[in-house]
């Protein structure tokens, strides 16, 4: 019989008990990579393609732009959760993570500050 890795007292399921603190660095890195997909596809699409639908009427860089952000924001928030999870991150920190990749540049900020935390064992 195995023994719950925090002694018992675990209010989370076991499943998730288990998976809690391990593989950090690699989620890590799956989220730092991410971040920065979404905050440049987002910083594009404002900066670059919207001007252009409307100075230049060309609507193709919103279509392939915007779509791309869309389903990549969508691997972001599932490998932002996933390293919430490990890292025990709180519910706050987590939300505001995940929100910050829908504001430009502000997803560059929020990933520094959680690759901060998390290396140094602090909550996020």
């Amino acid at each position: 019989m195995t023994a719950e890795p925090s002694g018992g007292t675990s209010t989370l399921p076991r499943a998730l008990a288990r998976r809690v603190g391990q593989g950090i660095p690699a989620a890590l890195l799956r989220y730092r990579v991410m971040a920065w997909v979404v905050g440049v596809l987002l910083i594009a699409l404002v900066l670059v393609a919207v001007p252009l639908k409307y100075a230049a009427d060309l609507d193709q860089p919103v279509a392939v732009i915007g779509t791309l952000h869309g389903w990549l924001y969508f691997i972001f928030f599932l490998v932002a959760c996933d390293l919430a999870l490990r890292a025990r991150w709180t519910l706050k920190g987590a939300v505001l993570v995940l929100l910050a990749g829908t504001v430009p540049i502000l997803s560059f900020v929020a990933e520094r500050i959680a690759t901060r935390k998390t290396r140094a064992g602090e909550r996020v």
